[in-house]
């Protein structure tokens, strides 16, 4: 797999299972828990929409708080562009969440460390739209 399918496929398993984790759909919550979180270099961060930061600490601690409080929430991209070098990566794309039928649009950026298995998350700048 080249740099670019895996950024792809990182950025595409990422929406599928953060998904199942606000739809609560997995039997296995640790199971996803660890799957989520394997795909992040422990140097993440990323700027969310409203402009705060937060820390791979503050994302994996927030993400109980959140397993299966939107069951009908969908995720999903569009637009997606990727640049690679042998080691790293950027990736634009937009994302959509519709929620009980209200729809929410982020355009975002990521940097990827690529390694030889994958492509981790090391930052995240999203911007609503």
């Amino acid at each position: 797999m080249d740099n670019k399918q895996k950024i792809s496929t990182e950025l595409k398993d990422f929406c599928k299972n953060i998904e199942k984790w606000f739809q609560g759909s997995e039997q296995d919550q640790d199971a996803l828990l660890r799957t989520i979180l394997s795909g992040f270099s422990p140097d993440f961060k990323m700027v969310n929409g409203d402009g705060n930061t937060a820390t791979l600490s503050l994302f994996s601690d927030w993400l109980p708080t959140v397993f299966g409080k939107f069951p009908e929430r969908s995720v999903q991209i569009e637009d997606i562009e990727i640049h690679s070098s042998e080691h790293h990566g950027l990736a634009t794309y937009i994302e959509i969440q519709t929620t009980e039928g209200i729809t929410n649009r982020r355009k975002a950026s990521a940097v990827f460390l690529i390694n030889e298995e994958k492509a981790l998350w090391l930052h995240l700048i999203e911007n609503w739209i």
